[in-house]
């Protein structure tokens, strides 16, 4: 088995494992990025009060609304990245050692080399998994409250029946309700700004490779070797990376976000984001979907009108849930995708290898 298909499958186990732990979290996250009601907004509740406040009026089940989809998710996207991450990483490698033979460099991969690895693992995790997260949103901001508008034509006693128990919203109703909105490309919305937040993952990568070679760099200095590097170490390293990372980002998640909700077509015009439907015979073309990324998108749409109706506190709105989402998903995710390496490795091998191996200096 390569090192790259151990690395993807560790990646998408330990994403699976992050992602049960931390999602209702993630779910009060993205109702507050795309929360644009002024009477909500002056209440400010806390993220604990926010939760309490969805398994009150609406059930626990709502703070798991799309997992199932999320799950898909989560393992595609950390699968994508770390398979590519691991090639990528390789070929980097491979370069940097060459160029050591020809006099040129010390033959370790350095940080600007980290940071592309990173983001065009990125990229190609964003292309191939957009969708999932379009229709994940669309679950997660759902609420049963939306029910009430479809009963103006229904008696008394089916409108009661109704608030009690809406219709379910699934995966499917997600699916047809963004093709209606904007077709088959509406399954894109938010790539613009997700392609920008490529740099979220290059810099949290950067930031672990530079944090763990410091860390092993100690450890020689001391005489130990480099299998001293704990697990519990490897999440202190991934929570501080993370961190880092999510600050310089969030913006650009908080306008993905909207651009993925469900968006508002009548009403006040702060709830409402352009977003053009692309007939089918246009996605060839690449001007069209140029145009796609950016204005069709809505992408300079939402970030005008939430300078203009929010100012700047509205590319913030949530962030102190996502920090502690953030952090605590990535240090899960990195523990126990190293120590799924080790135990892979060790099961093919027969004799324990540590997993994060020691890179030339």
């Amino acid at each position: 088995m390569s090192d790259a298909l151990i690395n993807g499958l560790a990646g998408a186990g330990g994403g699976i494992i992050a992602q049960l732990i931390t999602y209702p979290l993630q779910t009060v996250n993205t109702r507050q990025q795309t929360e644009r009601d002024p009477k909500k907004e002056r209440r400010k509740l806390s993220t604990l009060e926010q939760m309490s406040q969805v398994v009150k009026q609406e059930g626990w089940d709502r703070l798991y609304g799309g997992l199932g989809p999320s799950l898909v998710g989560t393992a595609a996207s950390q699968g994508v990245y770390y398979y590519f991450y691991q090639i990528f990483r390789n070929k980097a490698e491979a370069t940097a050692l060459e160029r050591r033979k020809k006099g040129i460099g010390d033959g370790s991969v350095g940080m600007l080399s980290s940071l592309v690895v990173a983001a065009l693992s990125g990229c190609v995790n964003v292309l191939l998994t957009t969708p999932i997260w379009v229709v994940v949103t669309r679950m997660q901001t759902h609420t049963k409250k939306s029910q009430l508008n479809r009963t103006g034509s229904l008696s008394s006693e089916e409108v009661l029946l109704a608030a009690v128990e809406p219709p379910p919203y699934g995966t499917s109703h997600a699916i047809q309700e963004v093709y209606d909105e904007a077709g088959v490309l509406g399954f894109w919305k938010g790539v613009f700004p997700t392609l920008i937040m490529v740099s979220n993952p290059s810099i949290q990568f950067m930031l672990y490779e530079i944090l763990l070679k410091k860390l092993k760099k100690r450890r020689l200095s001391r005489g130990k070797g480099n299998n001293d590097v704990t697990a519990l170490e490897i999440f202190f390293l991934g929570a501080l990376a993370k961190l880092g990372a999510t600050v310089v980002t969030y913006p650009l998640l908080v306008v993905k976000s909207r651009l993925q909700a469900k968006q508002i077509t009548g009403g006040d015009k702060r709830h409402q984001y352009r977003v053009d439907r692309i007939k089918a015979h246009n996605m060839l073309a690449f001007l069209a979907l140029l145009r796609l990324l950016w204005n069709r998108a809505g992408t300079l749409d939402a970030i005008l009108k939430m300078i203009h109706y929010e100012g700047f506190y509205g590319f913030y709105k949530g962030m102190g849930t996502k920090i502690v989402q953030s952090v605590l998903a990535a240090a899960v995710l990195f523990m126990v995708k190293e120590e799924l390496v080790r135990g892979s490795r060790w099961l093919l091998t027969r004799a324990p290898i540590d997993s994060v191996k020691p890179r030339p200096v």
